[in-house]
């Protein structure tokens, strides 16, 4: 990767706009998971205005045509990321009706939720972050390898050296923690763009795995303002610590660059942070493939060579 990728103009104050200007999008295709809230919803809007089509597949898809009413190049479509059956759906009723994908933005995503099991007794966020949008770029890679060139960007978080895959007991069946929970779920996400990108290349498909910063959305529905309030997130009154968090803009802006920017051009396999590639190897490869071979027993679905 050549320097000017790693150090662009952009920036953590960097927006959606800032990104894609210059860039057209018409005649691409993009599906956005979770993308009718928060960094989704941000993401969404950004890529129609840029002239792409999206697709944007939710668990509530009331919800979701409630929300972007109006808004020109979007189609809702049903889809539970912790529900396989609903995966194969979704991915089949794609396949039927586009014949290719230019990029898919794994943003939908849930934190810090009280115990939860899910299909067949797996924990939620591990399920719902990581295993559900596994099934899903697998299923859908006839049309990911359909054009001349594809993306697809995990949004995960911001990455600590501690965080680990518990692979003796990755389900959490022995003590819940809802934090290792979720810092497991999130480097879960950077290693699968990580050994997707390394299965991809040759078809034309590069991953990348992109840390929004600190914004306020409804993925932080499941934590007590107390909770928020002790980690310096908020005042007692709620508002939030000064400087701390990006709009939803600025946070979508990162994943937007890593699915459109040119200057990614051949590049792939990389971690992302305020519109620039982060400094480093992002993860160990013989973890990334470890996960990829846990992720293909646990979901049957293991269709990229």
């Amino acid at each position: 990767m050549t320097s000017d990728t790693t150090h662009t103009m952009f920036g953590a104050h960097s927006t959606t706009g800032d990104v894609l200007a210059g860039i057209d999008l018409t005649g691409k295709t993009a599906v956005v998971t979770g993308g009718y809230s928060g960094l989704g919803l941000a993401t969404t809007l950004a890529l129609t205005q840029a002239g792409a089509r999206v697709v944007v597949p939710a668990r509530r898809p009331e919800a979701a045509q409630q929300t972007l009413a109006g808004v020109t190049g979007v189609e809702v479509d049903q889809l539970d990321l912790a529900d396989l059956a609903s995966v194969r759906a979704f991915a089949e009723r794609f396949l039927h009706s586009h014949a290719a994908l230019d990029i898919l933005i794994t943003s939908a995503g849930i934190m810090a939720c009280p115990e939860t099991r899910v299909g067949p007794g797996w924990e939620a966020q591990f399920a719902t972050n990581h295993l559900g949008h596994y099934a899903l770029v697998n299923l859908l890679w006839p049309v990911l390898t359909a054009p001349e060139a594809a993306r697809v960007v995990s949004v995960t978080s911001g990455r600590n050296p501690g965080w680990r895959i518990r692979w003796d007991d990755v389900q959490f069946e022995q003590g819940y923690d809802k934090w290792e929970a979720y810092t497991q779920s999130k480097l879960a996400n950077i290693l699968f763009a990580r050994h997707l990108d390394l299965l991809g290349r040759a078809h034309g498909v590069r991953a990348f795995s992109v840390n929004p910063g600190w914004i306020r959305t409804p993925l932080q529905r499941h934590l007590p303002v107390e909770e928020m309030v002790a980690a310096g997130w908020i005042d007692a009154d709620g508002n939030p610590t000064p400087g701390l968090f990006k709009t939803a803009d600025q946070g979508a802006a990162t994943q937007v660059w890593a699915a459109t920017s040119p200057h990614l051009d051949g590049g792939g396999g990389d971690y992302c942070v305020d519109c620039r590639i982060a400094d480093g190897s992002p993860t160990d490869s013989s973890e990334a493939a470890r996960l990829w071979a846990l992720s293909a027993d646990l979901t049957g679905v293991d269709l990229i060579r």
